[in-house]
């Protein structure tokens, strides 16, 4: 494989060397930011959980009622069979 042509088969930006400075970069900032202000995020933790319910609800779509909606592949149920 030529090193010349790598960016014409389709290298995304995050494989290229700034790609993954950049992502170096940010990997130890975002260390670095949590580190300091690990007090402060551990207090919101309880709220986090608390608002992962309802916005997990929202996102998943059918709600609780979802089971009964099923298609059958014939219109037959299994106490048809005999």
């Amino acid at each position: 494989m030529n090193p010349a042509n790598d960016e014409s088969n389709g290298s995304t930006f995050w494989r290229r060397p700034p790609g993954m400075v950049l992502l170096t970069v940010a990997l130890i900032a975002g260390f670095f930011l949590l580190r300091e202000h690990w007090g402060h995020v551990l207090g919101y933790w309880p709220y986090l959980l608390l608002l992962a319910c309802p916005l997990m609800h929202l996102m998943h779509g059918n709600g609780h009622g979802g089971h009964g909606s099923h298609s059958q592949d014939s219109g037959r149920t299994h106490n048809d069979e005999k």
